[in-house]
């Protein structure tokens, strides 16, 4: 048995492919630094991701898999399934070995489970759900700031979305489970990280403090609860048809489910 450890990117996935060919081995396992070893293999090779080589890989997958195919391999890197690394890494060796496109090969199991909607349609169901239920606070400085905690990592693929539709206003998004997010500053996007320690209390809690909103925020929430419960339909109420569309999990972020 052959273990590869790498970092858990797809940059370092990327690499993972490149020095398995320039090595002329391939993993029957990959792992991250941390986990628990097989009691019994052959070989074990720490990978070190480099985006040079990473690179190099993407660009030769580019002229064996179409378009389509590519994003397929991102959103279910996105997805953080347990599985996922090694599905792609199998995916991406047999497309870049076979002469002809595998994309249609569906006796292949990995081609199957890549272009199956399972994985990916879970992805893609976050990123809606980020785009229905991601709730700003605006900030004394002016920045609108809004928490979320996706069971996926769909934040990436929302950033766009939210460029174009608040180009007009600084907003920081940020994912509570993974700690990181996106900063708009009115011309670019950036992807934004906070140290541990001293972490500020929204960056914790997900939700601004009084003292650093705007001094309009907290009228702007009142009146969004006071329409939220005006358009609600007493004898049409549903609480587990309601609990579908909305996710009890996504509650403590949502301003109209704030007391």
């Amino acid at each position: 048995m052959i273990l590869f450890i790498y970092d858990k990117t797809l940059d370092g996935l990327l690499t993972a492919l490149f020095d398995a060919y320039n090595r002329k081995t391939f993993p029957d396992v990959l792992l991250s630094k941390g986990d628990t070893l097989p009691l019994f293999y052959d070989d074990i090779f720490t990978v070190i991701t480099d985006e040079e080589k990473a690179g190099r890989v993407w660009r030769g997958l580019q002229k064996k898999i179409s378009a389509s195919a590519l994003s397929a391999i991102t959103w279910c890197w996105l997805s953080e399934l347990p599985e996922v690394g090694m599905l792609l890494f199998r995916y991406i060796r047999k497309a870049i070995d076979s002469p002809v496109s595998i994309e249609t090969n569906f006796g292949d199991p990995d081609v199957l489970a890549l272009t199956n909607c399972k994985i990916w349609k879970r992805v893609d169901w976050e990123r809606l759900r980020m785009l229905q239920f991601v709730r700003f606070q605006k900030a004394v400085d002016g920045t609108f700031f809004a928490a979320f905690e996706p069971q996926h990592n769909a934040l990436p693929l929302t950033v766009g979305h939210f460029k174009d539709r608040f180009a007009d206003q600084r907003w920081l998004i940020y994912d509570m489970k993974r700690r990181y997010g996106f900063y708009y500053d009115l011309h670019t996007v950036e992807e934004v990280t906070f140290d541990d320690d001293g972490q500020a209390a929204h960056l914790i809690t997900g939700m601004l403090d009084e003292s650093l909103m705007d001094k309009d925020e907290k009228l702007f929430q009142q009146l969004w609860k006071t329409y939220f419960k005006s358009i609600t339909i007493k004898e049409r109420l549903n609480p587990r048809k309601h609990k579908q569309d909305m996710p009890v999990r996504y509650w403590k972020y949502i301003t109209e489910k704030q007391k």
